[in-house]
């Protein structure tokens, strides 16, 4: 069925809990703006999607595209002094609209978060046992004996050889791939319904990333979670999407199943990400995007990606695009985008 509206829609084909006709998580027409002496910078511009359970999306895009803050938004994690409009409803529950409390009590029960850096997130003053045991009784009324059996539990959860031993351990004894697990252990301690993921293998190996993409795989079919995987790295997204998202300038540009987007591309900017990866048999050098990402806290009018794309035409610079279907399941946001059958038949 085509979309006949501006928000993608993820399709569902897990066993999750929640009902067939019932996302996830949908967020409609989110907006993040920050203060900055020049204006307003618009990092998250009129976002929309939904996300079903035991699906995995994938957000694509260069650095400053809006992926991580957009990530930050639905977590709550944005200084006080930010604009948030929109709806972000996680289980038919608005998070925008709730108290700090109630956010507070949200993180880490219904919806936790793997940062990039694994170093960062962890406290190198403290054990790993020490840090697992203290996010379990923050979310559980255990004892500190049965939070530390809970903590071991989790490890082996993760995959991490020789659990008990590492418990013991400080962050700094610790492989960064290893310390990439415990960050996501930690972010499983209360069974989330929904996983965020912000480039968690990019300071990572070759080696050790193919481990922790096996990981959510695994994670995604056991415990059946909703996951936004974010992004640049086109193989990356390749290994552990079902749909792609493809953000530029704080929009999503195009939408769609992995296959969709990887064999027939719509929008320019995707295109581009795509000839810039080096792909299997490919004896030509990667073609580089020209230019660099806009300004947020001044876009050019019409289509951000004008002044970028060689098929820009004087009306890109005229309005936004709309968003708009391409084939069931897969839209886009080009006015030289390819229109539908149905749509051309009329």
């Amino acid at each position: 069925m085509l979309m006949t509206s501006p928000r993608p829609t993820v399709a569902d084909t897990s066993s999750a809990p929640c009902a067939a006709d019932t996302p996830l998580l949908v967020v409609r027409d989110l907006t993040t703006q920050f203060p900055t002496r020049h204006g307003w910078l618009t990092a998250v511009n009129h976002v929309s999607y939904e996300l079903r359970a035991g699906r995995v999306l994938g957000v694509l895009g260069e650095s400053g595209s809006g992926k991580s803050a957009m990530l930050r938004t639905i977590l709550g994690l944005q200084p006080k002094s930010t604009r948030i409009s929109g709806e972000i409803l996680l289980d038919g529950r608005d998070l925008i609209s709730m108290s700090s409390s109630e956010r507070e009590d949200m993180r880490g029960a219904s919806v936790s978060m793997v940062f990039q850096d694994p170093m960062t997130a962890l406290d190198p003053v403290f054990t790993v046992e020490q840090q697992l045991v203290e996010t379990i009784r923050r979310h559980s009324t255990l004892p500190r004996s049965e939070a530390a059996d809970r903590a071991l539990e989790l490890l082996q959860t993760v995959q991490i050889p020789s659990p008990e031993r590492r418990l013991k351990a400080y962050p700094f004894e610790l492989s960064g791939g290893m310390r990439q697990r415990v960050v996501i252990a930690m972010a499983l301690v209360s069974n989330p319904r929904l996983l965020l993921a912000d480039e968690p293998t990019t300071a990572l190996d070759v080696t050790v990333q193919a481990r922790v993409l096996d990981l959510f795989r695994d994670l995604k079919h056991r415990m059946g979670m909703g996951i936004i995987f974010v992004t640049h790295d086109l193989a990356v997204v390749a290994e552990i999407a079902d749909d792609i998202a493809v953000m530029y300038a704080g929009r999503i540009v195009e939408f769609g199943r992995l296959d969709d987007i990887v064999r027939s591309p719509q929008h320019p900017y995707t295109r581009g990400l795509l000839e810039a990866n080096i792909r299997p048999g490919q004896h030509d050098r990667p073609e580089a995007i020209p230019g660099s990402p806009p300004n947020l806290a001044n876009l050019p009018p019409g289509c951000s990606f004008a002044p970028r794309c060689h098929a820009a035409e004087a009306a890109c610079w005229d309005a936004v695009p709309t968003f708009v279907p391409v084939s069931p399941g897969h839209g886009v946001r080009c006015l030289n985008a390819v229109r539908p059958v149905e749509a051309v038949a009329r």
